[in-house]
């Protein structure tokens, strides 16, 4: 059976992988470098950047408390081209593996004509076809928009920025507002609606206060005009270069007429990942859903599987998040309200235990039902990221959470998780 991949980002591979390892004949196309967004501009960026940023913070930190004696700078240049060549080395790690995994890859542009599928305006045949072509930053309609830049410029950057407007209040500007106040940028959010909203407010207030204190927050204030040197908002205007963090938007242009497509330009898919047409399936940000690599991957594994004939449906509960700041930021939320909670203050371990000079350890809170199911459970710490897929599949499996009463934990640790679960299990 041919089966035709268009996009080699997380979802595409983690279809392309599951349909090799069936021993399928498998194709996949690629537009420009493989790994997708993630790896080529998204999380592996802020990776490489967020890891200076701490650097240089706990660097301050130290220096502060008379530990050291030293003064660090940011050398952007250099730290942008680090960046692209660890990156370089691990597209070529991840392209061999594709290839290994006995993967044909094509680079070239999809397209179709008259319900049929060209590459680089060659026809190519498929038994089946799935579409995982992610998404592209978001260009709100505003003034001067193209002025701006995205994360797609930040490597390109000539140097860290005196001042930084960022435009958007979610998860994109959050995690460079943080990297580029650390760099030394004077860091302006501006957000049109509420900076983080979907975070428990007592979480989001400590985000805001005591992880990006240095960074100027302004809510409910609307952009109308960008220039090269600034915003004009409506609260006035504001110096610096510009960056919009305004969401994203599924690269499903080429689709239309072809696949039935959302009223944001998202395929639209079943929870077997199938579109609109017999044989097509759909994964990752170009069907406008969740926009995290863990999700397209498992969505991706679910179309790869159910195109091989295995019959699979994508679970969306317990997801795991994280934000990539000074601490992570990790959490499972699940809507609702009631139930017991607990909020506990970070503690003193690997990577916070200088903090507790400045009463910065972190925070974290965990709400339980009466069942022993967790409606959120929160976490701002060093590493808080790694505990939350472990409580996802937990919550996944239907284990209660009072099961903590009898957890062992490895010490020392950042992870407070465990003690407000005991804690809740107890009373």
């Amino acid at each position: 059976m041919r089966c035709v991949v268009i996009g080699g980002g997380p979802a595409g591979r983690a279809a392309a992988m599951e349909l090799a390892a069936l021993d399928m004949d498998v194709m996949l196309v690629e537009k420009k470098l493989i790994g997708g967004t993630c790896l080529n501009e998204g999380c592996m960026v802020v990776c490489g950047l967020n890891d200076v940023a701490r650097f240089l913070e706990e660097a301050r930190q130290l220096s502060d408390l008379g530990v050291l004696d030293v003064e660090c700078s940011a050398d952007y240049r250099r730290i942008a081209g680090g960046v692209k060549r660890t990156l370089e080395r691990i597209r070529h790690v991840t392209e061999r593996e594709t290839l290994d995994a006995g993967i044909e890859i094509v680079y070239g542009v999809a397209e179709f004509e008259d319900d049929r599928l060209l590459v680089e305006g060659e026809e190519m045949d498929y038994d089946r076809l799935i579409i995982a072509t992610g998404a592209s930053p978001l260009i709100p309609p505003i003034e001067g928009a193209s002025k701006a830049i995205t994360y797609r410029d930040i490597l390109d950057l000539d140097g860290i920025p005196d001042k930084l407007v960022i435009i958007g209040g979610g998860v994109i500007a959050a995690e460079f507002a943080g990297i580029f106040s650390s760099f030394g940028s004077e860091v302006t959010v501006v957000s049109r609606s509420g900076f983080l909203s979907k975070l428990d407010p007592l979480i989001r207030d400590y985000v805001s206060e005591k992880v990006l204190n240095d960074v100027r927050i302004l809510e409910d204030t609307s952009t109308t005009e960008i220039d090269g040197s600034g915003v004009q908002t409506s609260g006035g205007y504001i110096e610096g270069l510009p960056m919009l963090a305004t969401g994203l938007r599924p690269n499903s242009d080429f689709l239309r007429g072809f696949l039935e497509l959302g009223p944001r330009g998202g395929v639209k898919v079943n929870d077997r990942m199938e579109t609109s047409r017999q044989n097509v399936y759909a994964a990752g940000d170009v069907t406008g859903g969740h926009g995290t690599t863990p999700v397209a991957r498992m969505e991706g594994v679910v179309a790869g599987l159910n195109a091989a004939g295995i019959e699979r449906w994508v679970d969306y509960r317990y997801l795991p998040y994280s934000i990539s700041l000074r601490y992570d930021v990790g959490f499972v939320d699940i809507p609702g309200e009631g139930g017991r909670e607990a909020v506990i203050p970070g503690l003193a371990g690997p990577g916070s235990f200088w903090g507790v000079n400045n009463g910065k350890t972190g925070i974290s809170k965990v709400r339980l039902l009466d069942d022993g199911t967790p409606s959120s459970i929160y976490s701002v710490a060093p590493g808080a990221r790694l505990i939350m897929p472990y409580l996802s599949l937990l919550m996944r499996l239907g284990v209660s959470m009072y099961e903590f009463e009898g957890f062992v934990e490895t010490h020392p640790s950042t992870d407070s998780i465990y003690k407000l679960m005991r804690f809740l299990s107890r009373y």
